[in-house]
């Protein structure tokens, strides 16, 4: 490994910043409506089997090849399969990273405009109609504009300085803030008249309710929320030592990300089903039903503007992930600045996620398939690359990468027997795969 290659400086700091790039837009935001409008309690028992059975061994994998090349997703894996296709899987994963951070980067955009705005007592008033706060502002162009580029600059500063002084040093600051936030809104929540019906909705599973594409959404969710299937964690694994087990840190990164779902859930539902609220509104469940709420209850300001921060420590956390797959993928073993490279490609992603930002406004009437570009680029990211992306990085583990080499990495540090890195392959060899392509298929054709 090279010498000035940067790395994490603590265990502490890998673990929270990886839990930092699942836990984001994914857990927080997309997790609340998609169980609102696809169950409640199955929808949520899906998520986490998919999580255990699936996204953790995806993620241990991911965190193998990262280790194991040294490598930024691109060159990981034309170092551990040198003169074949494989490295498309790299390729891929910064391909959809980007996409991905171009409409995440959107809705970065609102909800730093929201935080702005609650902290002075903006968005909660008297006779505020809340679904026209959110038309307001997200039929803008110049608001959802200035959101993005704010959003990414904050992201290209902080991605600029580096892995241990940038990344690192962010997430031991804002992801023990989120947890603290969040435990203070979960119990203001339950505190409620009718919070538990809430409660009864989100954790107890009515199968009736469950579609063939609601399992797909379950499926692309949990690798969504745990950041895999594009290679983030190759690059992020790509700066750890070996002192660190790779088993034990996934399974911190699920365990947390799993817990951040829950709180979200319990955070939602009793608000919701307190005020007599939709809990399958949909992507506006966060800027439209909980201002409402937050609006009828003693201190409402305060409490919206400690969620609205929590989110934003959230999505920041995973967003600095996504600009990093890219920047990395420009500047290692080359002799390019950081700074230079953060900067253009949070340019170029700036330009990307332009049309999506003003797929609530000036391409309105502009549809893929029936969908705004917003839209169309989330199902795109969400149901096709991120689950054919795990499909790939499962193939490749199961029948190309050199079995010595991941026994080592999955050895290190850890006293778990062989007999689970056993099972763990045979799930990324047959299970993850078998699954994902069943999934697929019961979708396309309906069954």
């Amino acid at each position: 490994m090279p010498a000035q290659k940067d790395q994490w400086s603590t265990k502490l700091g890998f673990i929270l910043s990886s839990a930092g790039a699942a836990i984001g837009l994914g857990a927080i935001w997309k997790f609340p409506y998609m169980t609102g409008m696809n169950g409640g309690g199955a929808f949520f028992l899906l998520f986490i089997l998919f999580t255990i059975i699936i996204g953790l061994p995806i993620l241990l994998a991911e965190f193998i090849i990262g280790r194991g090349s040294q490598k930024e997703a691109i060159s990981a894996y034309q170092t551990l399969a040198p003169k074949s296709g494989w490295s498309i899987i790299g390729r891929w994963g910064v391909v959809g990273a980007f996409l991905l951070m171009s409409f995440y980067s959107v809705v970065g955009g609102w909800v730093l405009i929201y935080s702005a705005l609650s902290i002075p007592g903006m968005i909660i008033q008297d006779n505020t109609d809340y679904s026209e706060l959110f038309a307001t502002i997200t039929e803008n162009p110049l608001i959802v504009i200035v959101g993005l580029a704010s959003f990414l600059i904050i992201n290209i500063a902080v991605v600029s300085l580096g892995i241990k002084n940038g990344i690192e040093k962010a997430s031991k600051l804002l992801m023990p803030l989120l947890f603290i936030f969040f435990i203070i809104i979960v119990i203001r929540a339950l505190t409620f008249e009718g919070a538990m019906e809430g409660v009864t909705f989100f954790l107890q599973p009515d199968f009736s309710m469950i579609t063939t594409e609601g399992v797909l959404y379950a499926l692309g969710q949990s690798f969504f929320s745990l950041a895999v299937g594009f290679s983030v964690m190759v690059t992020y694994s790509s700066y750890l030592n070996k002192d660190i087990s790779l088993p034990m840190s996934a399974g911190s990164v699920s365990i947390m990300n799993i817990i951040v779902s829950f709180l979200a859930g319990l955070a939602i539902f009793p608000v919701v089903f307190s005020f007599g609220l939709e809990p399958a509104e949909g992507p506006g469940l966060l800027f439209i039903v909980l201002p409402e709420a937050f609006a009828q209850m003693p201190f409402g300001e305060l409490f919206l503007s400690l969620f609205l921060l929590l989110f934003l420590f959230a999505i920041m956390t995973s967003s600095f992930s996504m600009l990093e797959i890219i920047t990395s993928a420009f500047t290692e073993g080359k002799q390019r600045s950081r700074r230079k490279v953060a900067v253009i490609a949070g340019s170029i992603v700036f330009l990307a996620g332009i049309p999506a930002a003003l797929s609530s406004n000036v391409l309105a009437d502009f549809t893929i398939f029936g969908l705004t570009v917003f839209d169309a680029t989330d199902y795109l990211v969400s149901n096709i690359l991120l689950p054919g992306g795990c499909l790939l990085i499962a193939l490749f583990i199961g029948f190309k990468m050199d079995k010595t080499l991941m026994i080592k990495e999955f050895a290190y540090s850890n006293k778990l027997s062989t007999g689970l890195y056993e099972v763990w392959f045979q799930i990324m060899r047959w299970v993850a795969p078998i699954t994902i392509i069943i999934v697929f298929l019961s979708t396309i054709f309906d069954i």
